[in-house]
């Protein structure tokens, strides 16, 4: 499991969960997934988005599928029982930028093959190997290299929606409804985006 940037760069890993677990009970047990609900991570202030009108600051967000608990660092999709066209909107643009995680798995898996077959060394190994091309190899390799559409487009890969976890807090859905308003009534709001829904 981790976190990268807008640059395919692995900012925050978690290595060697067992492959049956959830992704959310993972991260919740992960160092980073503990801060982040004891409301421990060093985020910046909360700021307003760009282009806002109405001046709310907003926390500093992470992008998740449906596998994940909303929390209020962390959006997730809305589930499929409750969408309206503005909240299919918002699914969408959470969709594109969840790319960005699954675009950085898939250049990585290119660049160094032994992500793409079975590793035939002991566990404690394979997870060393694991963390050494995620926070340094990888990384290393993308800052060298720079931006390459052609890596970003082959390792694009379908994202599947999984199904929801537990309750949210208020404060979670609050953020999540603004950030709603903010795709569909801004200057945020992109020309194509009503079209995407209508497919």
């Amino acid at each position: 499991m981790a976190i990268c940037d807008s640059n395919y760069c692995f900012r925050v890993i978690d290595v060697g969960s067992y492959g049956k677990e959830s992704d959310c009970n993972v991260f919740k047990t992960s160092a980073f997934g503990k801060k982040i609900y004891m409301n421990r991570t060093n985020f910046p202030a909360n700021q307003c988005l760009p282009n806002d009108n109405l001046g709310i600051p907003l926390p500093f967000v992470l992008m998740a599928d449906e596998g994940f608990a909303l929390h209020k660092n962390l959006l997730r999709p809305f589930p499929g029982r409750s969408l309206n066209d503005q909240r299919r909107i918002f699914n969408y643009r959470l969709f594109r930028a969840r790319q960005y995680i699954e675009c950085s798995f898939g250049i990585m898996s290119k660049k160094w093959r032994v992500f793409q077959t079975s590793m035939l060394v002991e566990p404690e190994t394979a997870v060393n190997i694991t963390r050494a091309c995620c926070s340094v190899l990888h990384n290393f390799m993308r800052r060298c290299d720079g931006f390459n559409s052609e890596d970003t487009q082959s390792s694009m890969e379908s994202i599947t929606e999984r199904r929801g976890v537990g309750n949210s807090s208020t404060n979670a859905k609050y953020v999540r409804e603004y950030f709603v308003q903010h795709v569909n009534y801004t200057n945020h709001a992109l020309d194509w985006q009503n079209n995407v829904i209508c497919q």
